[in-house]
C-alpha cells in the first residue's frame, strides 16, 4: 500500500473509532442507573430465595444478572409512580421465578425454563416510601402472586422476566395509582 492511501484510510479509520467510542459512551450512560433514582432495591439473602435460577445447575452470574433486571425495572417505574422529592426502598426476601427447571427432562433441555400455570410467579416485597425530609408517607409488606400469569397479555414476549415484571406493575399500579390515593 503507498503512503498516499495509508493517509486517506487513517482519518477515516480515526473517525470510525472515535463514533464508536461515542456510541459506547451513550450506552453506558443509559444502561448505568441514576444516582439520584427515585427508587432503591434491595435483595435480602438472596441465597435463600424459592427460585432465581437461570438454569438447572444456576450460576451466581446468572442470578445476579436475574436481579439486576429486577433492580433496573423497579428503578425505571419508579421514575413514573413516585412523585418527586420522594424516594422508594423496596426490599425483596424471596422470589420465586415464573416456571420451573424439569430435572427428567434429558440433555439440554434440563436447562431450559418450562412455564406452566402450576409455577406461578412469587415475590415476597417490603417497601416504604419516604418524602425528602425522611418521613415515611407509606410502608408495608406484600406477598405478590399471580394464578392467571399464562392468560394475561405481555409487553415483550421475548422477556424471560416478563411474567415478573406483569406482577411488579400490578403491585406498584396498586399501591402507587396516577391519582395518588394509593
Amino acid at each position: 500500500m503507498r503512503l498516499t492511501q495509508i493517509m486517506k484510510i487513517t482519518p477515516m479509520f480515526f473517525g470510525a473509532v472515535v463514533s464508536l467510542a461515542a456510541i459506547g459512551c451513550a450506552v453506558a450512560a443509559e444502561s448505568t442507573p441514576a444516582t439520584d433514582a427515585k427508587a432503591e432495591v434491595i435483595f435480602a439473602s438472596p441465597e435463600k430465595y424459592s427460585d432465581i435460577r437461570d438454569a438447572y445447575t444456576s450460576t451466581q452470574m446468572g442470578e445476579k444478572a436475574i436481579l439486576d433486571q429486577i433492580r433496573d425495572y423497579i428503578v425505571l417505574k419508579a421514575q413514573t409512580v413516585v412523585p418527586a422529592g420522594e424516594k422508594l426502598t423496596v426490599t425483596f426476601t424471596d422470589i420465586d421465578l415464573a416456571g420451573d427447571f424439569e430435572p427428567w427432562r434429558n440433555g439440554q433441555a434440563m436447562d431450559i425454563r418450562i412455564v406452566k400455570d402450576v409455577y406461578p410467579p412469587r415475590m415476597d416485597l417490603e417497601f416504604k416510601l419516604t418524602a425528602a425530609d425522611g418521613r415515611v408517607i407509606k410502608e408495608g409488606k406484600r406477598q405478590l402472586r399471580d394464578l392467571a400469569f399464562m392468560g394475561k397479555i405481555t409487553n415483550n414476549p421475548r422477556d424471560n422476566l416478563r411474567f415478573e415484571k406483569n406482577l411488579l406493575d400490578d403491585w406498584l399500579k396498586n399501591d402507587f395509582p396516577k391519582d395518588g390515593r394509593g
